[in-house]
């Protein structure tokens, strides 16, 4: 009888351990997901932008997309998207108070659709992706490295 409750109890255990380790990933993509969203948000700079950028539209979700979307006053949409699980390096070209974001994937990774553009809709890749930011701080680009490769480590998993 010893032997069965011991069984038992040790089946419990490994149960709950699978239930647990199954969620941590989760769990970490969205706290991730969120953090990167609102430091992107909060330091994105339109003003950099091409010339007729009415809005842009950047969204990192919690299944590990960084998505990042620019409309123009002339109707022209561009829309550029990634997976993280293809993250490979993030660079950052400017000064502390205005530069550029890069976004290298492994390869030709980003999707790059323009729609409503006078030369026709066109779908390519691309190997990283651009987004302006102004008044970020070295730290700041540490803790979005750091995101960047909890995410693709989680992603991986």
């Amino acid at each position: 009888m010893k032997k069965i409750t011991v069984c038992l109890k040790m089946a419990i255990f490994i149960l709950l351990c699978f239930a647990f380790f199954a969620f941590t990933s989760t769990d970490l993509l969205n706290e991730q997901a969120i953090f990167v969203q609102k430091m992107l948000v909060a330091h994105y700079d339109g003003g950099q932008e091409a010339y007729g950028l009415k809005r842009g539209e950047l969204v990192v979700t919690n299944t590990g997309f960084c998505r990042y979307k620019r409309y123009f006053e002339n109707g022209k949409i561009e829309y550029f998207s990634f997976n993280l699980i293809k993250f490979k390096d993030l660079d950052y070209l400017g000064t502390v108070r205005a530069g550029k974001l890069l976004l290298h994937t492994m390869s030709d990774d980003v999707i790059v659709q323009t729609y409503n553009d006078k030369k026709g809709d066109l779908d390519s890749m691309a190997s990283s992706l651009t987004i302006p930011l102004k008044n970020i701080e070295p730290e700041d680009l540490a803790d979005f490295s750091k995101s960047f490769l909890l995410m693709h480590a989680a992603l991986k998993k």
